[in-house]
């Protein structure tokens, strides 16, 4: 299992920090409780930001043009028709997953086409389960066209422990579901919106993966 690139630089700072804090303790506190209490809680909080920042090798294994397949891993809280005003300005059925701190926090393209659009919008940092993170947290939307004209909009958004989205996608680029998309570091949220009427493959509170759950299938 790899390190992301995203991670890289913080791993090897807090590495870096507590490595001098344990040995600045080891060496005027020498070996005792304190040490080993210290040195233990340090090996635990980086194997859990190293945990977070895994970078899994994926491919859809399937034929994925119809498909929308999950870009996150993690939990589904919402599917649900509602008023896209922001982006698309249009009904949609928009299916939610929710990222905690202990899922793999790369996202992937939904579904295969070409880039159209890609926004940001500053914003507050509410837990990302909540229904009004999605348009009042910070957050980037993505909107792909597929090959048969077929809008869909992904939209990373920062929970109450993300502080930074990464957005990989640019406009008028060619997208595939076995590319990654961006990153969003800590707690967060995807929203797909797909048009009205389409086949939803996932049910409330299920598990989905990344790249490999397919979570809609597209009526053209």
């Amino acid at each position: 299992m790899k390190v992301h690139k995203e991670g890289t630089g913080l791993l090897l700072t807090l590495f870096t920090i507590l490595f001098i804090a344990n040995m600045t303790l080891y060496h005027t506190a020498g070996k005792g409780m304190p040490f080993y209490s210290v040195a233990s809680v340090s090996a635990g909080l980086f194997l859990l930001v190293l945990n977070f920042f895994r970078s899994p090798f994926r491919r859809f294994p399937y034929d994925s043009e119809g498909l929308v397949i999950a870009p996150a891993d993690g939990t589904i809280v919402a599917i649900e028709e509602v008023m896209e005003n922001e982006v698309l300005h249009r009904e949609c059925l928009q299916i939610s997953i929710f990222m905690s701190i202990f899922n793999v926090h790369a996202n992937w393209f939904p579904v295969n086409g070409t880039v159209k659009q890609v926004s940001h919008q500053s914003g507050r940092f509410m837990a990302a389960y909540l229904p009004k993170s999605s348009t009042e947290n910070e957050r980037s939307a993505v909107v792909i066209t597929t090959r048969n004209g077929v809008d869909v909009l992904a939209r990373q958004i920062a929970g109450a422990m993300a502080r930074r989205i990464v957005t990989y996608a640019k406009p008028g680029e060619k997208c595939h579901v076995d590319e990654q998309m961006g990153f969003i570091k800590f707690g967060s949220r995807v929203d797909v919106f797909l048009p009205v009427g389409t086949e939803v493959l996932i049910e409330m509170d299920q598990k989905v993966t990344g790249n490999q759950t397919p979570i809609a299938r597209l009526s053209k």
